[in-house]
Protein backbone atom coordinates (compact mmCIF):
# COMPACT_ATOMS: atom_id res chain seq x y z
CA UNK A 1 0.00 0.00 0.00
CA UNK A 2 2.75 2.76 0.80
CA UNK A 3 4.64 1.37 -2.36
CA UNK A 4 1.18 2.06 -4.15
CA UNK A 5 0.93 5.90 -2.01
CA UNK A 6 4.09 6.58 -2.74
CA UNK A 7 4.01 5.82 -6.92
CA UNK A 8 0.68 7.74 -7.36
CA UNK A 9 2.36 11.02 -5.50
CA UNK A 10 5.14 10.71 -8.06
CA UNK A 11 3.02 9.79 -10.77
CA UNK A 12 0.82 12.91 -10.15
CA UNK A 13 4.23 15.34 -8.94
CA UNK A 14 5.06 14.38 -12.70
CA UNK A 15 1.84 14.72 -14.33
CA UNK A 16 1.69 19.23 -13.15
CA UNK A 17 3.06 21.59 -15.02
CA UNK A 18 5.92 22.96 -13.83
CA UNK A 19 5.45 27.09 -13.58
CA UNK A 20 6.20 29.60 -11.52
CA UNK A 21 3.31 31.41 -9.62
CA UNK A 22 2.48 35.12 -9.36
CA UNK A 23 3.68 36.90 -6.97
CA UNK A 24 1.92 39.87 -4.78
CA UNK A 25 3.61 42.93 -4.04
CA UNK A 26 3.03 46.30 -2.07
CA UNK A 27 4.02 48.77 -3.82
CA UNK A 28 6.96 50.78 -1.65
CA UNK A 29 6.03 54.20 -1.33
CA UNK A 30 6.88 53.92 2.47
CA UNK A 31 10.35 53.23 1.78
CA UNK A 32 10.35 56.25 -1.44
CA UNK A 33 11.06 53.80 -3.78
CA UNK A 34 7.78 54.52 -5.87
CA UNK A 35 6.55 57.76 -7.72
CA UNK A 36 3.72 58.95 -9.72
CA UNK A 37 4.87 62.00 -11.30
CA UNK A 38 3.09 64.62 -14.24
CA UNK A 39 4.14 66.93 -16.91
CA UNK A 40 1.87 69.42 -18.25
CA UNK A 41 2.75 72.45 -21.01
CA UNK A 42 3.28 76.01 -19.64
CA UNK A 43 2.24 78.02 -21.92
CA UNK A 44 3.90 76.06 -24.94
CA UNK A 45 7.61 77.36 -24.15
CA UNK A 46 8.67 74.77 -21.45
CA UNK A 47 6.90 72.12 -18.74
CA UNK A 48 5.82 72.42 -15.13
CA UNK A 49 6.76 68.78 -13.59
CA UNK A 50 5.51 67.37 -10.38
CA UNK A 51 4.07 64.98 -8.29
CA UNK A 52 1.91 62.99 -6.07
CA UNK A 53 3.42 62.51 -2.22
CA UNK A 54 0.72 60.01 -1.15
CA UNK A 55 -0.39 56.37 -2.67
CA UNK A 56 -0.62 53.24 -1.95
CA UNK A 57 -1.27 49.98 -4.18
CA UNK A 58 -0.44 46.44 -4.91
CA UNK A 59 0.37 44.09 -8.34
CA UNK A 60 0.52 41.37 -9.22
CA UNK A 61 3.23 39.61 -11.39
CA UNK A 62 4.29 36.16 -12.53
CA UNK A 63 7.03 36.42 -15.42
CA UNK A 64 5.72 32.87 -16.92
CA UNK A 65 2.57 34.46 -17.27
CA UNK A 66 2.73 37.93 -17.54
CA UNK A 67 -0.90 38.36 -19.26
CA UNK A 68 -1.90 37.08 -15.53
CA UNK A 69 -0.47 40.52 -13.77
CA UNK A 70 -2.74 42.58 -12.36
CA UNK A 71 -2.12 46.28 -10.79
CA UNK A 72 -4.45 48.47 -8.31
CA UNK A 73 -3.34 51.48 -7.25
CA UNK A 74 -5.05 54.40 -5.21
CA UNK A 75 -3.98 58.16 -5.37
CA UNK A 76 -4.41 61.21 -2.87
CA UNK A 77 -5.08 64.24 -5.09
CA UNK A 78 -4.62 66.66 -2.33
CA UNK A 79 -1.47 65.28 -2.08
CA UNK A 80 -0.39 67.05 -5.64
CA UNK A 81 2.84 68.94 -5.38
CA UNK A 82 4.67 70.98 -8.11
CA UNK A 83 7.03 72.55 -6.06
CA UNK A 84 4.85 75.71 -6.30
CA UNK A 85 2.49 76.45 -3.16
CA UNK A 86 0.16 79.01 -4.86
CA UNK A 87 0.03 77.04 -8.26
CA UNK A 88 -0.65 73.50 -5.98
CA UNK A 89 -3.81 75.33 -4.28
CA UNK A 90 -5.04 76.17 -7.83
CA UNK A 91 -4.84 73.26 -9.18
CA UNK A 92 -5.86 71.14 -6.29
CA UNK A 93 -9.23 73.93 -6.44
CA UNK A 94 -12.21 73.17 -8.29
CA UNK A 95 -11.39 74.89 -11.06
CA UNK A 96 -8.82 71.76 -12.06
CA UNK A 97 -8.92 68.58 -10.20
CA UNK A 98 -11.47 69.61 -7.01
CA UNK A 99 -9.16 67.48 -4.82
CA UNK A 100 -11.42 68.16 -1.68
CA UNK A 101 -14.51 67.05 -4.06
CA UNK A 102 -12.23 64.22 -5.57
CA UNK A 103 -9.62 63.32 -3.10
CA UNK A 104 -9.12 59.73 -4.45
CA UNK A 105 -7.87 58.48 -8.34
CA UNK A 106 -8.21 54.78 -8.57
CA UNK A 107 -6.52 52.70 -11.17
CA UNK A 108 -7.62 48.83 -11.96
CA UNK A 109 -6.00 46.90 -14.41
CA UNK A 110 -8.26 45.08 -16.86
CA UNK A 111 -5.60 43.33 -19.34
CA UNK A 112 -2.03 43.30 -19.39
CA UNK A 113 -0.02 42.46 -22.47
CA UNK A 114 3.50 41.46 -22.68
CA UNK A 115 5.04 42.87 -26.43
CA UNK A 116 8.34 41.16 -25.39
CA UNK A 117 11.90 42.03 -24.51
CA UNK A 118 10.21 43.46 -21.08
CA UNK A 119 7.64 45.67 -22.78
CA UNK A 120 4.16 45.48 -20.94
CA UNK A 121 1.24 46.90 -22.11
CA UNK A 122 -0.84 48.05 -19.15
CA UNK A 123 -4.80 48.74 -19.63
CA UNK A 124 -7.23 49.46 -16.97
CA UNK A 125 -9.75 52.05 -15.96
CA UNK A 126 -8.78 55.08 -13.81
CA UNK A 127 -11.25 57.09 -11.74
CA UNK A 128 -10.57 60.50 -11.62
CA UNK A 129 -12.67 63.16 -10.86
CA UNK A 130 -15.30 61.59 -10.52
CA UNK A 131 -15.13 59.86 -14.30
CA UNK A 132 -14.04 56.34 -14.56
CA UNK A 133 -12.31 55.94 -18.13
CA UNK A 134 -10.04 53.50 -19.83
CA UNK A 135 -6.34 54.24 -20.05
CA UNK A 136 -3.21 52.07 -21.07
CA UNK A 137 -0.09 52.59 -19.50
CA UNK A 138 3.13 51.74 -21.75
CA UNK A 139 5.34 50.06 -18.94
CA UNK A 140 8.82 48.41 -18.89
CA UNK A 141 10.28 45.99 -16.42
CA UNK A 142 12.89 46.72 -15.04
CA UNK A 143 13.95 44.06 -12.87
CA UNK A 144 13.41 41.84 -10.04
CA UNK A 145 15.41 39.74 -7.29
CA UNK A 146 16.13 39.65 -3.27
CA UNK A 147 16.75 42.65 -1.35
CA UNK A 148 20.05 43.79 1.25
CA UNK A 149 16.63 42.87 3.91
CA UNK A 150 15.80 39.22 3.33
CA UNK A 151 12.78 40.20 0.63
CA UNK A 152 12.16 39.90 -2.75
CA UNK A 153 11.20 43.28 -4.97
CA UNK A 154 9.97 43.92 -8.56
CA UNK A 155 10.13 47.22 -10.63
CA UNK A 156 8.53 48.39 -13.30
CA UNK A 157 8.01 52.07 -14.96
CA UNK A 158 5.45 53.32 -17.70
CA UNK A 159 4.03 55.99 -19.14
CA UNK A 160 0.81 57.15 -20.47
CA UNK A 161 -1.34 60.39 -21.25
CA UNK A 162 -4.20 61.28 -19.74
CA UNK A 163 -6.63 63.42 -21.72
CA UNK A 164 -8.25 66.42 -19.38
CA UNK A 165 -11.48 66.79 -21.43
CA UNK A 166 -12.31 62.43 -20.41
CA UNK A 167 -12.37 63.37 -16.92
CA UNK A 168 -13.77 66.88 -17.65
CA UNK A 169 -11.02 68.52 -15.77
CA UNK A 170 -10.61 72.08 -17.84
CA UNK A 171 -7.66 72.51 -19.92
CA UNK A 172 -4.90 73.88 -18.01
CA UNK A 173 -3.29 76.87 -19.92
CA UNK A 174 -2.66 75.80 -23.09
CA UNK A 175 -2.65 72.34 -22.72
CA UNK A 176 -5.45 69.54 -22.82
CA UNK A 177 -3.70 66.95 -21.64
CA UNK A 178 -1.02 65.78 -19.15
CA UNK A 179 2.19 62.83 -19.21
CA UNK A 180 2.11 60.95 -16.45
CA UNK A 181 5.62 58.49 -15.15
CA UNK A 182 5.15 56.21 -13.07
CA UNK A 183 8.02 54.35 -11.32
CA UNK A 184 6.79 51.33 -9.23
CA UNK A 185 8.88 48.89 -6.77
CA UNK A 186 7.18 46.20 -5.00
CA UNK A 187 7.78 44.43 -2.38
CA UNK A 188 6.69 40.87 -2.05
CA UNK A 189 4.05 40.11 0.06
Amino acid sequence: MKKLTAALGLALAMATPLYANAADYVIDTQGAHASINFKVSHLGYSYIKGRFNRFSGEFSYDPANVEASSVEVKVDTTSLDSNHAERDKHIRSGDFIDASKYSDAVFNSTKVVDKGDGNLEIMGDLTLHGETKPITIEANFIGQGKDPWGGERAGFMGTTRLELADFNIPVMGTSSYVDMELHVEGKKK
